[in-house]
């Protein structure tokens, strides 16, 4: 009964010291992350975490605009090669638009075409959507003006040089570090922090902006808190009503806050959608801001976000990868554990992947291996279908 007795007190005060220890330190966002992801049975943010966080709704219209259905629709069997990546990389959902038509789709996990996952950082792209709609109204002035203007409170030795445009082509200076598995980074602190804004305003502009490209989500969380200051809505509104309602998105979609209520979206992750409405994008760009005829985004800006943001790094936009791949200017939108909205503007073709596993990556390639390989198998797909 001792032995048990000082066993108890061993526990409850270590207990107590992690308690102590994690408030002191402000290390209160690592009991949100234990509860999130850990004791879900998760090393790292995944696709159903939305269900476990706070989420704020960005509503799609009374009338939904469904995709046309192609007469080959599912007629050509997925290549050997493609379907051992889908079961090798845990793909949920895997969908192939060709001429404005789903020409493949393909669900996998207990998904079907309305199963929402988190597509991570493919929301960088859709903030700078907003940004480009926020420009052609008016609410921000011009991709050069100063993000002091708006965030009076940012901090650091080069914040006053810091413009609007070096937050969407990556490369701020801000001080940060992209790391998804560590506990103690600053990606995993803005995840699951409660009060992302005073985050964010904590940290310094370390290097002169507009220098060089390096890919950091505190830039994208910046840019959204410059269009919520400019344009007086949430993200989610403001995206709802200017893209998500007009493009006639078929169901709702989710955007994670850092806390319920009046909290703000966590931008640099977290749109929370289904293959065939986040597809919606990918037409979008593909077709320089129409849809079915109604100009959405101005083409201009549109270009210039499918255009290397810096001469010194051909492989990004604004907001959009980009990768010449067989003679192809393909761009895509990606996020953690290889969510991808892949363009091939010259063929028609979107591709869309959400699921639980990213291909190889390596030090020498901004891309990842399997980006090729879902360009390749497709078009495998596609000669099959000619041969027929």
């Amino acid at each position: 009964m001792r032995i048990l007795c000082k066993f108890l007190k061993w526990v409850i005060g270590l207990i107590v010291l992690i308690v102590v220890v994690v408030y002191i330190f402000n290390l209160h966002y690592l009991v949100t992350a234990v509860k999130s992801t850990l004791l879900k049975g998760h090393s790292t943010a995944f696709l159903q975490d939305y269900r476990y966080l706070p989420t704020r709704v960005v509503a799609n219209d009374t009338i939904s605009t469904p995709w046309f259905v192609s007469g080959s629709y599912n007629k050509v069997a997925p290549t050997r090669d493609l379907v051992k990546m889908h079961e090798d990389l845990k793909t949920t959902a895997f969908l192939v638009i060709k001429q404005d038509s789903i020409w493949h789709e393909a669900y996998y996990d207990n998904y079907d075409k309305n199963t929402i996952g988190n597509f991570f950082s493919v929301s960088k792209s859709i903030v700078v959507a907003a940004l480009g709609k926020a420009l052609e109204l008016g609410y921000i002035g011009s991709l050069e003006d100063k993000v002091k203007d708006y965030l009076p409170s940012l901090q650091g030795a080069y914040s006053d040089s810091l413009k609007v445009i070096d937050l969407a082509r990556m490369s701020s200076g801000l001080e940060w570090e992209e790391s998804y598995y560590s506990p103690f980074s600053i990606t995993t602190q803005a995840y699951f922090d409660r009060d992302l804004r005073s985050v964010m305003l904590s940290l310094d502009i370390v290097d002169l902006p507009g220098k060089e490209f390096v890919y950091k989500s505190g830039d994208t969380q910046l840019l959204a808190m410059v269009l919520q200051e400019s344009t007086k809505q949430n993200l989610s509104s403001f995206v709802s009503e200017y893209f998500w309602k007009p493009m006639g998105a078929e169901n709702p979609a989710l955007w994670q806050l850092d806390h319920k209520g009046t909290g703000i979206e966590k931008a640099f992750c977290c749109f929370t959608s289904n293959a065939r409405d986040l597809a919606r994008f990918g037409k979008l760009y593909l077709n320089h801001g129409n849809w079915n005829g109604r100009q959405i985004l101005d083409s201009v800006f549109i270009q210039r976000s499918i255009s290397p943001g810096l001469a010194s790094n051909p492989e990004y936009g604004l907001g959009w990868w980009l990768v010449n791949y067989n003679n192809i200017d393909y761009y895509y939108m990606r996020g953690h554990l290889g969510q991808f909205v892949i363009v091939d503007p010259l063929n028609e073709l979107i591709i869309v992947r959400l699921g639980h596993i990213k291909g190889q990556q390596t030090l020498e390639d901004p891309h990842s291996e399997d980006l090729y390989e879902y360009i390749n198998e497709v078009n495998n797909m596609l000669r099959n279908q000619n041969v027929k």
